[in-house]
């Protein structure tokens, strides 16, 4: 895994250094869309309403067994969970620093960990009480999520998006301060869909109306289809998640690459490593 880190600082070094016109200053931050933004922003609801419009949410219901046996391991505070807070704080450092708030958590290619990864940091979230995340499924092809959680919903984010079904009839909500967005089937227009203009404006809605600190989401694989790409550069940044051990240095380099072209890299997360005991600082025990 060392190695796997090292050659891609080093890619990403020797591409910088031979960056043109093409691509963008690494050093710039690039800046999502905001003109819908901030006009969504002047209509907010109020401090009141914002809290009345997440008590309509209905409550999501997890059992230990769906808890264990789908490594949703930052559902509860502990040594497992350390990985996924640590990541939690870089997230909020990074986005505090940049005035970032929508984040994709992409991957290269499928079986990466990319969704287990988006509903361990929603429970993450969950743990910090002052802070409210929405986290979406915009991997509108499968059910991701819904499947990981076990949960059944009448309706699917396309809903939503398509208007069909306003998102406090749809929303799951986690400790009164997390809201997933699921689906129950997958979508044939999913590139249209997540480019369409109806699309930024129902998120502009939706982050007025309910104000979070962060939106997630969850993204198609980069590399499987054109569905992320138009999308990608409507969000401030985008995580990207990689297999350690499987998913190869060069797939990697070239995602990131893509990523870069399209809005700002937030970091790489080398997911499915293997630890040795201590590797946190702690051992067991502290816990």
């Amino acid at each position: 895994m060392d190695r796997l880190q090292q050659a891609i600082s080093k890619a990403r070094t020797q591409r910088e250094d031979v960056e043109t016109g093409a691509y963008r200053d690494p050093g710039a931050a690039r800046t999502a869309p905001r003109t819908g933004r901030d006009r969504a922003r002047r209509g907010a609801a109020s401090a009141t309403e914002v809290a009345a419009n997440w008590s309509e949410f209905a409550q999501l219901e997890l059992s230990d067994r769906t808890v264990e046996r789908n490594r949703l391991i930052a559902y509860a505070t502990g040594e497992s969970a350390i990985p996924f807070d640590m990541l939690r704080t870089k997230i909020i450092q990074q986005t505090r620093k940049n005035n970032w708030k929508r984040i994709a958590l992409v991957s290269p290619e499928s079986g990466s960990g990319k969704t287990t990864v988006t509903a361990n940091l929603g429970f993450s979230f969950g743990r910090m009480r002052d802070r409210r995340t929405m986290i979406f499924d915009f991997d509108l092809r499968r059910m991701g999520l819904a499947r990981l959680l076990e949960h059944k919903t009448a309706h699917s984010m396309a809903d939503v998006l398509e208007r069909r079904v306003p998102f406090a009839e749809h929303g799951i909500c986690h400790e009164g301060n997390v809201v997933f967005g699921l689906n129950r089937e997958r979508v044939q227009n999913p590139s249209e869909l997540l480019q369409s203009p109806v699309t930024m404006e129902v998120l502009d809605e939706l982050e007025a109306m309910y104000q979070p600190d962060l939106m997630l989401f969850d993204t198609p694989p980069l590399m499987v289809s054109d569905d992320s790409q138009g999308f990608l550069q409507s969000v401030d940044c985008a995580l990207l998640i990689a297999a350690a051990e499987h998913t190869p240095m060069d797939r990697i380099d070239v995602a990131e690459r893509q990523l870069s072209e399209l809005t700002n890299v937030l970091g790489i997360v080398l997911n499915q490593c293997r630890y040795t005991g201590g590797a946190h600082g702690y051992e067991n025990e502290y816990y």
